[in-house]
Parts: C-alpha cells; structure tokens; sequence
C-alpha cells in the first residue's frame, strides 16, 4: 500500500499527538507535522476539527481526528502491526490505551488541584492507577514483552510529565510499583519516545504547570531554584 501525502495537526504539549507522532516514527512514516497554538485557534483549524482538539492527521484532503483512530490508521497503513493479532490481545490492549487515556485525566486533576487535600486526592488516584497496572504485568521489556506496541506509544507520553514532576518534589506516585518503574525507564530510553518531542518539552511543561493557579504550581515557584538545577 502506497502512503498518502499526511500533515499532522499538533501541539507541543499534548500527550495525544505525542502518540501519533510516537506511531508515525516508529513505522518510519513520511509526514508534515504543524504545530498551532490551542489558546489561539486558528481559523483553518476550527473549520476541519469536529471537536477543537490534536491531534488532527489530514490525509490528502480528508481529515482523521481522536489519537487512537488515528494510530490505528497510521498501523495498518504500513507492514507489520503495533497491535496483537489475536484478536483477544488486541481488545485487551485497547482497553489498555483507554485506561491510559482515563489516566491522563487524573494527571490533569493533579496539576489542576486548587488545595492541598484535593491535591492529595489525585496524587492517590494516580498510584491507584499505576497500582492496577502493576497488578496485571505480564513481564518483559514493554507492555507485551519484548515488542513494542501502540499500548507502549500511550504510556511512553504518560510517563514523561513525570520527569518533570519528579524535578518538583518526590511525589512516590510509583514507589511500591517497580514492574511500572522499569517500564517507564525502558520507554524513556526508546528513540521514537525521546524524538516525540522538542527539546525545551520540559521548560514549557514547567511554564505550563507554573500558570495554573493551583497547588502544584506553587510548589514550582517555591522550589524554582531547585527544579532548575534538575533541568539544566
């Protein structure tokens, strides 16, 4: 099958294009990839996204929007697959990605949590989270053993906002979770997973966190000095 001409609508920060543009590495796919500014929409994006959101993947002049459509699209474009053919393993690796999606917004309640106690909820909803992971491990380098899969791609983008938070403080959201630790460190050393990303994600992730008038955002300006350091 012949590749199509494909443009991938993003943003810097979303852990959802982060996943796509995981998928497009690492099945070596040719793309375009242009980045818009979410708090200032451009007109061109607003007209071709149903639900105002990135990623988009425009595919000559149709338009594919939702993550998990199109890493599903960006797999079986291309020879060989991110996803089990047992037909089983692969519902279950679906299911999988929807519980990293469902983590996503407990990592959103974190860094948006006005009180301490409210930030003690969701800091407890993540280990909860990681927890249920830990329990189900089947064992292996990634999410499956040994090779990489589009279940792999959702976690690789879920684990990075916390080598920013660990530069705040030591949240343990995985300290009794070490099958979930060493998986973290094998995604973190995966080129597709560094490569998703510019080089300054962890300052704009910061700037980010800084500006959202809540708990966490006032541990970043206390101990600025310190997460500096860890960012250099």
């Amino acid at each position: 099958m012949s590749i199509p001409e494909l443009e991938l609508v993003s943003h810097p920060l979303c852990p959802y294009v982060q996943r796509a543009v995981i998928t497009l590495l690492e099945k070596h796919i040719p793309h375009q990839r242009t980045y818009i500014d979410l708090a200032n929409k451009p007109d061109w994006f607003r007209q071709i996204s149903p639900l105002g959101k990135v990623p988009l993947l425009k595919v000559g002049n149709a338009v594919l929007f939702e993550s998990a459509v199109i890493c599903e699209y960006l797999d079986e474009i291309t020879p060989g697959s991110l996803h089990p053919s047992d037909p089983l393993a692969k519902a279950m690796h679906r299911a999988w990605i929807e519980f990293g999606s469902n983590t996503l917004n407990a990592i959103a309640g974190f860094y948006y949590a006005a009180t301490e106690e409210a930030f003690e909820q969701k800091r407890l909803d993540l280990i909860d989270k990681f927890t249920w992971i830990e329990r189900h491990w089947q064992g292996g380098h990634y999410f499956a053993g040994d090779g990489f899969s589009l279940v792999d791609a959702v976690y690789g983008a879920i684990f990075r906002y916390f080598n920013v938070f660990d530069t705040i403080a030591d949240f343990k959201v995985f300290a009794n979770t070490p099958y979930v630790q060493e998986w973290r460190q094998a995604l973190q050393e995966r080129p597709s997973i560094q490569q998703a990303v510019s080089e300054d994600y962890p300052q704009r992730l910061l700037t980010f966190l800084k500006q959202r008038n809540s708990h966490l955002s006032s541990l970043v300006h206390s101990n600025v000095n310190q997460i500096s350091t860890h960012l250099v």
